[in-house]
């Protein structure tokens, strides 16, 4: 058992950023906010960026893209994460993060140290995936149905 402190939950807003056209991709984007922390432009901006620089070669690389996702953009308490997920094979979910602590320049490595997602992020990843199973995983899968599903609750 460590001795680091565990963080006290508290619910975090989540805000409809609408759908981006990105490449040949159709990302649903949330802004995940964590108290006092907006969702400023210049983070959007860089979601974009990372999107364009880091993603998209990823995921032309793996193949088997079905051009659907979500995007998660998350002014935490210590910095910001912004988590890109894209579905594949029609039942594969893929993420690629970037995470940048606020006093900082640089984000955080990855590799070294390998985030899934924090509790919050949890929670619209769930709903993503029953979003996808109700909507795509069926014989006539909807891709309009899933881009226009968001998760019931509008605290995560």
């Amino acid at each position: 058992m460590t001795n680091n402190p565990i963080e006290i939950y508290h619910p975090r807003v989540i805000s409809d950023q609408g759908i981006w056209n990105i490449g040949t991709l159709r990302f649903k984007v949330y802004g995940l906010l964590a108290e006092g922390k907006p969702l400023t432009d210049e983070m959007k901006s860089n979601a974009r960026r990372f999107v364009l620089d880091e993603v998209l070669d990823r995921i032309a690389a793996m193949g088997d893209s079905n051009e659907l996702g979500f995007i998660i953009i998350h002014p935490g308490d210590l910095g910001v994460s912004i988590a890109a997920h894209w579905w594949v094979q029609g039942s594969v979910l893929c993420q690629h993060i970037h995470r940048q602590l606020y006093a900082t320049s640089e984000p955080m490595d990855t590799l070294a140290r390998p985030v899934v997602a924090c509790v919050w992020e949890l929670a619209l990843i769930n709903a993503e995936q029953e979003s996808w199973r109700k909507s795509m995983m069926k014989p006539a899968p909807d891709s309009t149905a899933y881009l226009a599903s968001r998760p019931s609750f509008d605290a995560a």
